[in-house]
């Protein structure tokens, strides 16, 4: 939903009625994953996507029925089914999407959820998704503190609890609860979709490529952050893209940064007096991918030294360089889309080959 905050704030501050329908489950190739999201307005217009396609004809009306009767739908969506495949998911894949109102009274704590994610806070939402149709019963979950109830105390004390620990891994999930809290296969079902706040990519180095990798990352839903000590190359002017500029000396900054499992570090300075300490602190941290610009002759150099400064061989191998996948990338762009491609199937588990050639493998991990 975090794609289509805007203009759902938007409708909600005009006073508008609207749905939202979000996948809750998918099974087998489904087109996206759960938390992806599609709302439609009385007016008619539509914002985001379920299914990339497939069956966004059939939610669009299901929506506009979900609109004039103020009574939420969970509804399947998949190859066996007859609608479904005229609608076009012809892929093989199921989907599960969860409709439900909002403005004109419905879902009172929406705005608060809004007003979260424009300050990138952590927040999750959990919905009842049992009963034929499903209940307008919510919680509003942070890590701290939760609003709202499913109808039930213990169930409420539950679903904060596995919340919270889908939020901390940024996961959307549906979580079954049993009449004691605990968790079994025909308990209660409830939608968590977390928000947590987007993952950090910095980018060290003020050159060409690094306001392309900016311009792409913050696309792809990243904070960007663009470091270098050179005042005169970090400006505002050269990097739009950029959610942060910082003039400083790079290890000096990410020294003293927040870096977590889900950070990206790109050094694209290639040049010793700045990537041996960056890299010597990069590799202290968590960071989900660390890669460094440069032929095969200056990544040796820089191994060289940084073998000389101490540098374990196991902590050497988690830096990606030359960086980015084999694109035969020549410009800028072409070598960010190579980069963030290197990122996408480490973190997908990807094999960055071409899928063509990958049958009869599964097209997503």
């Amino acid at each position: 939903m975090r794609d289509i905050a805007d203009g759902i704030g938007g409708w909600l501050a005009d006073g508008a009625r609207f749905a939202v329908a979000t996948v809750v489950g998918t099974w087998k190739s489904a087109p996206r994953g759960p938390g992806a999201a599609m709302a439609v307005s009385e007016d008619g217009e539509a914002l985001g996507s379920v299914s990339g396609g497939c069956v966004e004809a059939s939610v669009y009306e299901l929506a506009r029925e979900v609109i004039e009767s103020g009574v939420p739908a969970l509804t399947t969506y998949g190859v066996s089914d007859d609608a479904a495949f005229e609608a076009g998911l012809t892929c093989g894949g199921i989907i599960e999407v969860f409709v439900r109102p909002a403005g004109g009274g419905h879902h009172p704590y929406l705005a608060g959820v809004l007003d979260a994610l424009r300050e990138t806070r952590p927040v999750a939402v959990a919905s009842l998704v049992s009963g034929d149709p499903p209940p307008e019963r919510d919680m509003v979950v942070t890590p701290d503190d939760s609003h709202g109830s499913l109808g039930d105390d213990r169930l409420d004390a539950a679903v904060a609890e596995r919340a919270r620990g889908l939020l901390a891994r940024g996961t959307s999930a549906v979580v079954h609860i049993g009449p004691h809290g605990e968790q079994r296969a025909d308990g209660v079902g409830v939608f968590v979709q977390s928000f947590a706040p987007p993952p950090r990519l910095l980018v060290f180095g003020a050159i060409d490529f690094a306001g392309a990798v900016a311009r792409l990352g913050r696309f792809l839903g990243y904070r960007v952050t663009v470091c270098d000590a050179r005042p005169v190359f970090a400006t505002k002017a050269r990097f739009p893209g950029a959610d942060e500029l910082v003039v400083d000396w790079p290890h000096r900054y990410l020294a003293g940064t927040q870096v977590d499992a889900n950070t990206v570090i790109c050094v694209l300075t290639h040049d010793p007096k700045f990537d041996v300490p960056l890299l010597q602190e990069a590799l202290r941290t968590p960071a989900r991918y660390i890669g460094a610009m440069g032929s095969r002759r200056t990544h040796d150099d820089r191994l060289r030294r940084l073998r000389e400064e101490g540098v374990p061989e196991a902590d050497l191998a988690r830096v990606a360089s030359p960086i980015g996948l084999d694109l035969g990338a020549r410009t800028p762009e072409e070598t960010a889309v190579a980069i963030m491609a290197e990122v996408i199937s480490l973190n997908w588990g990807g094999s960055g080959r071409r899928l063509a050639d990958t049958t009869p493998l599964p097209i997503h991990h």
